[in-house]
């Protein structure tokens, strides 16, 4: 027998919370803290690659209205743009800080609420939508970045169900609509409707050692992009100086997109 949509999420809900394991409903991460909690690996025992992202509000904040980053990635990856918010489709885009991070603005009084966040798809260590994904479409690389093979996705949006974090989006309507077609980024392929889309942390550019295209074109350098396993990484840096914050860690997710605010 089949399942409708609210007994769907009824169970990917608590599979999600039983497989993952509960964390704090309040997660801060102190300089340094991710160290000691042996979550990557401390100064000197670098393992491995986990691409990450953290994304410093104090920066982003400064320049009012800026979508550099936004224009950039949506540019690149020819992200359809067809005018209303039905058929949005969006890789990065951003949203009030009470909306990010639901539950946990009361725990930060402090924190700037005129500047909107930044807010991608976060290469969750845990990512939900890889385990409800029947096709396999949507998958989770070595280097922990999760991925979506557009040629396999059948559309069944069961991804975007799990996904706490809302950073997929479906094409419900033929992507190259929402194109000028003379300004169309012939390196990065177009898609078709009825499949679904998100981040990829640009894997097409790192594969050409350049950095994710919203990064680059940061004009305040509010992005900073890199390998969560090397401990003398500029991103590990930045983590090890100030005070970080993720998405809804009550899942235990474990995002890979940290904020300093």
């Amino acid at each position: 027998m089949g399942l409708n949509r609210r007994e769907f999420l009824k169970i990917a809900g608590v599979s999600t919370m039983l497989g993952l394991g509960g964390m704090g409903s309040i997660e801060l991460l102190a300089p340094g803290s991710l160290e000691a909690s042996g979550e990557f690996p401390a100064k000197g025992a670098a393992s491995g690659i986990r691409y990450g992202m953290v994304v410093d509000m104090r920066r982003c904040a400064k320049e009012e209205g800026c979508k550099k980053c936004i224009t950039a990635c949506h540019t690149t990856h020819n992200v359809p743009d067809h005018g209303n918010r039905k058929d949005e489709v969006k890789w990065i885009w951003k949203e009030p800080f009470e909306a990010a991070f639901p539950g946990q603005h009361h725990e930060y009084p402090d924190v700037s609420k005129e500047h909107p966040f930044i807010v991608l798809c976060n290469h969750c260590e845990h990512p939900p939508c890889v385990r409800v994904c029947p096709t396999k479409a949507t998958f989770k690389r070595p280097d922990g970045i999760v991925m979506m093979d557009m040629h396999r996705c059948i559309g069944c949006r069961f991804c975007m169900a799990a996904c706490p974090f809302g950073a997929r989006s479906f094409n419900w309507k033929d992507p190259r609509l929402g194109l000028d077609m003379n300004k169309v980024n012939p390196a990065y392929p177009t898609r078709t409707r009825g499949v679904v889309e998100k981040c990829t942390f640009c894997t097409e550019r790192l594969a050409q050692n350049k950095l994710p295209a919203c990064v680059e074109a940061c004009p305040e350098k509010a992005l900073v992009f890199g390998n969560l396993h090397d401990p003398n990484s500029e991103i590990r840096r930045a983590l090890r100086e100030n005070h970080t914050i993720r998405r809804k860690p009550e899942l235990g997710t474990r995002p890979s997109v940290f904020y300093i605010v």
